[in-house]
């Protein structure tokens, strides 16, 4: 048991320190080889601390040699954009100017409710508000506004603006949802009536949203930045 303890905490002790020598990144904002490094750390240090049998060493040499190699595939990204984006990758553009990029959608293999979910962790309920939406290389969604639409401060506000619920998607990429029609009060009959206005069956529809006073918004599939 006192063996288990001993090693236990050296190897936490290497991990802190390895953690630490890699940055100050919250795990949300990794880099994919920066995040393959710290899960391949915690598998090197389960294994030392399962098995006793293991000689320490095997299990701290592995995690500082990867940590060195983090840092100096770091210390090549500063220097070359080229080995930067080919370690990281590239921003992708969602969004531009109100209009979603299906086609990079489908590339990065992101969902309507993906999507619709970063918007709203954004503070953004409508897609024709979002100027950029775009996807950062650690997999987080930056979402611009357009100007008409970003948040006023209160003592520039000329007139009391009413509270309204967020939209609710109602079909996303070719699926209905008969839930979201019931939420916002709305039916059946005045999604055909849509669908007949637009001369689009549910399966040609990638987004559409509505809220309680039936203002909509219709993507069909294929549409995508010009």
């Amino acid at each position: 048991m006192t063996i288990v303890l001993i090693r236990s905490f050296i190897l936490y002790l290497v991990v802190m320190f390895s953690v630490r020598l890699m940055g100050k990144r919250q795990l949300g904002e990794l880099q994919p080889a920066e995040l393959v490094v710290t899960i391949l750390i915690s598998n090197i240090a389960t294994l030392a601390l399962e098995d006793i049998e293991i000689p320490l060493l095997h299990g701290i040499l592995p995690i500082l040699a990867l940590v060195c190699y983090e840092v100096i595939a770091s210390w090549i990204s500063l220097k070359s954009v080229r080995f930067r984006r080919w370690i990281s990758g590239s921003p992708k553009i969602l969004i531009r100017d109100g209009v979603i990029d299906q086609e990079m959608m489908k590339t990065l293999r992101f969902s309507v409710d993906d999507l619709m979910a970063a918007l709203r962790m954004g503070g953004v309920f409508f897609i024709e508000e979002v100027q950029f939406a775009i996807v950062e290389t650690n997999g987080s969604v930056s979402v611009y506004q357009k100007s008409a639409y970003q948040p006023s401060e209160k003592q520039d506000l000329q007139a009391f603006q009413p509270s309204i619920d967020p939209p609710q998607t109602i079909i996303a990429d070719g699926q209905l949802r008969e839930h979201s029609l019931s939420a916002i009060g709305l039916d059946r009959q005045w999604l055909d009536t849509i669908l007949n206005q637009e001369k689009l069956n549910i399966k040609d529809v990638f987004i559409l949203t509505a809220d309680k006073s039936s203002a909509y918004q219709l993507i069909p599939k294929g549409v995508s930045v010009s």
